[in-house]
């Protein structure tokens, strides 16, 4: 597990240094010759991507540093949705480096670099932080502080932190802007700690050391520790304290990050004169055995204690009457390879006066005892240690909540078990799932309620398998079985629909009823893959297609839909490359006005000119790219360039633009408009904003509010498709559209229907009587702009008038219908 954690580790690593290493190129390419900082605009504004989740935008400095937004990773990492909050009142732990990376970026004007260590339930989390100062052209300068959690975080293990009569502490290393350590912050300590240094844990935690009246705030100790921190090499020292103590500090460093034991030996300071008394009145267990016959010849009261056998009984036995029969061999050779001093390479396990067995680890030393030759051994029980790891290692390939195999062991199993298939010629099954409506379950009654469900799941998964069967958790509300030594697809499609009849039965959690339902989708090995990440891979094909299907049923990995994936790969790959690489283009299609009878509007609509595919429709790449997040920085070059054309045209004209639903989750959607717009110089009564109805679907509360605030800025805003969704009046009243667009499936059969008559002539009614303007979309032939115009509708577009067109034609476009639209089309 140490392998696979910190080859994890690693990579996450990577990642955030890749990150840094990004945002460290945009600081320095954004800045101008000249000016001490760059645009704000410049560095933080445009093609972002994942990077934005990561991010938080600080202004101000001391106590007046105030968080201006956050992305979702920083909301996560701060456990709140901090917008609009001041950093002196977040907690202890995010105040503190958000100071320092803000006073440090400023001061010295340049990106700043370091790591911050959170603690929850024992588990060290690391996050790499990158601080950018920035010009602000509306106040002070601004930060912008990258946030990436580093690795999955790891335990100070419970048996260190166990109250003993040690301080154990994790110190997390200061530096300045010269990288320079200049002091440690106590991260965490326990109780024996607090109590060597006389102070409670909580005055201690998350101070520096510093800042501190006790014995480690020295400049001495700071230096011992800082030489720790700059050669990553342990070391032991003693202080000796005001109050006449002394204590030893042990020191390791993992990276910025040290762990202390503090000691208290002024006892054995004290004693070192007397061996005797030290080894009767030692804490630790200890004996003295002779060097030739192995018997017992001494003994302290800590080992009476510890092992149960009674001083008389010790020095009657010898030391092979401790050591369990089937290990005897290998203690007796290793006594006889004893040199003048040794510790344990190993643990050995010892029995008891009672017959149970402890594991411990030995440290000797040759001595004389009483004229004779001996070996004076101190014992450690790491029963308990062991113990933890053993438990430490179970939950490293188990689900906490459900308390089934995880992902890392359903692959391990998946691997041996593909190795099996091979080599007897048998097949094997795995069976993604997903359960359906589980969503509404967590939405409806809460996630403890949610957890209990997929709690109960697991239980039925388990009642479900057979023989040499597994079960996993992957997440959520994702599982996986190996079903192995199957006869063939039948048995497993006939145990999938049983399994999904199964989990459909009605579960009753806290006397509530509730009712899901089970998508599978499966693949047989090794006829669909010959690795575990292969047979994952298709077998999760298979559960796309069965939920893309309606959910409810299972299905069979084809090889079609490998090639579907193979393409649907390629043009994800393709298009996160298309914004940089320039392939995109806006062309625009004219909006005419009937009263005004010329062009007033045009539409900005987005194209792809692929290098070897040539034009991609939009259908195609769209729904990609909001499915793979690239939607938002395609939107803001797509906001960017629409209102550097827009302010080419003439000031009357204005441009329309389409905005997704996944912008509005970005919660970046309001400054990239007005980024684009101060870019321009475009007044932002020229920029309309089509939305559609499922931006209100969603979050309606949240992206009302963003509409008002683009609303507040001057800009309109149009719903797109009117008359197509299930609740269009409805938000009409929920906010005051400037333009509802009448879908073009109520105009195309306009001529000859009478229900479209019907239907246009209401919208347009409804339009007038709230003030709101109408534009009729694909207007085709000469009889439909008739029917529109006697019907009082405002604005149409469509091929009658013209297709979209690049930028470049919009000169000629206006000229054309510049004097009369209507005899021009």
């Amino acid at each position: 597990m140490g392998a696979v954690r910190k080859t994890i580790e690693d990579e996450v690593l990577g990642e955030a240094m890749s990150d840094m290493g990004t945002l460290r190129r945009k600081w320095f390419a954004a800045l101008r010759p000249g000016d001490q900082l760059p645009a704000y605009e410049e560095v933080v504004l445009g093609s972002m991507g994942r990077l934005a989740d990561h991010m938080a935008l600080l202004q101000g400095s001391g106590d007046t540093l105030t968080i201006m937004r956050t992305g979702r990773a920083l909301r996560q990492w701060l456990g709140q949705d901090a917008w609009d909050t001041r950093v002196a009142d977040l907690a202890p732990e995010y105040a503190g480096v958000l100071s320092e990376v803000a006073a440090n970026a400023l001061g010295s004007l340049r990106p700043y670099a370091t790591s911050a260590y959170h603690v929850v339930n024992g588990i060290v989390r690391t996050f790499d932080i990158y601080a950018m100062p920035m010009s602000c052209r509306w106040g002070p300068p601004l930060i912008s502080a990258y946030v990436h959690e580093r690795g999955e975080g790891y335990s100070l293990v419970d048996t260190i932190f166990r109250a003993t009569d040690d301080g154990f502490m994790a110190l997390a290393a200061c530096r300045n802007a010269a990288r320079t350590t200049v002091d440690f912050q106590i991260v965490d300590l326990n109780q024996g700690a607090a109590r060597l240094l006389q102070q409670p844990a909580e005055t201690l935690r998350w101070h520096r050391l510093s800042e501190g009246s006790h014995d480690l705030a020295s400049s001495e100790v700071m230096r011992r520790l800082s030489a720790v921190i700059e050669s990553s090499q342990p070391e032991q020292f003693e202080i000796a304290t005001e109050r006449g103590a002394h204590l030893r500090i042990s020191v390791a460093a993992i990276g910025d990050l040290l762990s202390a034991t503090v000691t208290d030996v002024t006892d054995l300071k004290r004693r070192e004169q007397s061996f005797r008394l030290l080894f009767e009145s030692n804490p630790m267990p200890m004996w003295v055995f002779d060097e030739e016959t192995y018997a017992f010849i001494g003994v302290n009261d800590a080992a009476v204690v510890h092992y149960g056998y009674s001083r008389e009984q010790f020095l009657r036995m010898l030391t092979s009457d401790i050591w369990p029969s089937d290990e005897r061999d290998i203690h007796l050779k290793a006594l006889r390879e004893l040199d003048d001093s040794y510790q344990s390479r190993r643990s050995w396990r010892h029995v008891r006066a009672d017959g149970s067995e402890i594991e411990v680890l030995t440290y000797g030393r040759r001595v004389n005892f009483g004229g004779r030759s001996a070996f004076m051994v101190a014992i450690i029980d790491v029963t308990e240690r062991r113990q933890a790891e053993a438990k430490i290692s179970y939950m490293a390939h188990h689900d906490a909540l459900t308390d089934l195999p995880n992902r890392v062991m359903l692959q391990q199993r998946l691997q041996h078990t593909v190795e099996q298939c091979s080599r007897a010629d048998r097949q094997a099954a795995v069976l993604c799932l997903d359960l359906d409506m589980f969503k509404d379950v967590n939405d409806s009654f809460g996630h403890p309620v949610g957890d209990r469900l997929l709690q109960e799941v697991a239980q039925r998964l388990k009642a479900a398998l057979g023989v040499g069967d597994l079960a996993a958790r992957l997440g959520g509300d994702e599982f996986a079985m190996i079903l192995d030594q199957i006869s063939g697809p039948a048995e497993v499609g006939d145990r999938a629909n049983r399994m999904i009849a199964d989990l459909s039965r009605p579960y009753d959690i806290d006397g509530r009823e509730i009712s899901i339902g089970a998508s599978i989708g499966i693949a047989i090995a090794p006829l669909d893959g010959d690795t575990s990440e292969a047979l994952l891979r298709t077998a999760d094909m298979a559960l796309y297609r069965a939920k893309a299907d309606g959910g409810g049923a299972h299905h069979f990995f084809e090889p079609e839909m490998d090639r579907q994936a193979q393409a649907r790969r390629a043009l994800e790959a393709d298009l996160r490359h298309a914004l940089a690489s320039g392939e995109f283009e806006l062309h625009y299609q004219p909006l005419v006005n009937l009263s005004a009878d010329r062009i007033t509007s045009f539409e900005a609509l987005l194209r792809w000119r692929h290098p070897e595919r040539g034009m991609i429709s939009p259908v195609e790449f769209i729904p990609v790219a909001e499915d793979i997040g690239l939607i938002v920085p395609i939107g803001e070059w797509v906001l960017r360039t629409a209102c550097s054309d827009a302010a080419q045209w003439p000031s009357d004209v204005k441009v329309a633009v389409n905005l997704s639903p996944v912008q509005f989750k970005s919660r970046n959607l309001v400054a990239a408009v007005v980024a684009a717009l101060a870019h321009s110089r475009l007044p932002a009564h020229r920029l309309e904003l089509e939305i559609t109805e499922s931006v209100l679907l969603a979050e309606t509360d949240a992206n009302l509010q963003t509409l008002h605030q683009l609303r507040g800025l001057g800009v309109r805003i149009s719903m797109d498709d009117f008359g197509t969704g299930y609740s269009s009046l409805s938000y009409l009243r929920s906010f005051p559209f400037d333009k509802i667009k009448i879908d073009r499936s109520f105009i195309r059969d306009l001529p000859d229907r009478a229900d479209c008559i019907a239907i246009v002539r209401a919208i347009s009614g409804l339009a007038r009587s709230l003030s709101i303007a109408t534009t009729a979309e694909g207007v085709e032939t000469r009889e439909q702009l008739d029917r529109l115009r006697a019907e009082g509708c405002t604005e149409v577009q469509g091929f009658l008038f013209s297709p979209a067109r690049p930028a470049s034609s919009i000169g000629e476009l206006l000229a054309r219908f510049g004097k009369n639209a209507a005899q021009a089309a």
